[in-house]
């Protein structure tokens, strides 16, 4: 296993099939950017991939993506969303599970977890994790955080509940089987050259500093 892996992260791909929230069309990107990006990392045992939010397009067009390629990926489900139009139903979670994708939580209402009190934290953190357990067959112990926020307080909830992995946007590589992951968000203005020259080749020091600086912020507020 590489000491160091690089977490990439998509959400949408090709047409939405529900009303998108503001700022959210950034994250969307077609199906050729999709497959040009998946033949950029194929073949890289240090990359990992997820997806997040519970889009239908994970399935209809992320899973035979995948498949393609020989890759796997991990899918971080809303549980509020589950059977709502253009969102993932409880079947094609068990789906994607039997297709041998990794299922994880995104919560419950998409919302940030930073601050929540304690009926929060039952909903997004321990309810919704119980609605994905159920739709996957299999127990949930990774967490993708909803816009990629989190403070102290975030982490200590995420710990206490016995998450596994608990994966951030904070565009850094991630020290291989660490507790907390951080990834890579694939934009609308990716594609395979855009991943290979920005994400795969590794970032200047000033940059990696940068970045291992704002987690260290996030991680003591």
């Amino acid at each position: 296993m590489p000491a160091h892996v690089t977490n990439i992260c998509f959400h949408g791909i090709g047409e939405p099939e529900r009303e998108l929230e503001p700022g959210e069309d950034r994250y969307w990107i077609s199906q050729d950017a999709y497959e040009d990006i998946l033949d950029a990392v194929a073949g890289r045992p240090e990359v990992r991939i997820s997806f997040d939010d519970g889009n239908h397009s994970d399935v209809a067009i992320g899973l035979p993506g995948l498949q393609a390629r020989g890759l796997s990926a991990t899918f971080f489900v809303l549980a509020g969303r589950l059977g709502k139009p253009g969102s993932v139903d409880r079947l094609d979670v068990r789906l994607l599970r039997v297709a041998g994708m990794r299922i994880g939580t995104h919560g419950m209402d998409h919302v940030s977890w930073r601050g929540l009190d304690a009926a929060g934290v039952r909903r997004e953190l321990i309810q919704a994790r119980e609605h994905i357990t159920m739709a996957a067959g299999e127990t949930v112990d990774e967490a993708a955080l909803p816009l990629g926020r989190y403070d102290r307080a975030t982490l200590r909830h995420l710990r206490r509940l016995s998450y596994q992995h608990v994966y951030t946007s904070d565009r850094a590589q991630a020290v291989a089987g660490a507790w907390l992951q951080p990834r890579f968000s694939i934009t609308a203005d990716d594609d395979g050259a855009s991943v290979r020259s920005h994400i795969l080749t590794g970032q200047g020091i000033a940059r990696r500093v940068e970045r291992q600086a704002a987690g260290l912020v996030k991680r003591l507020r």
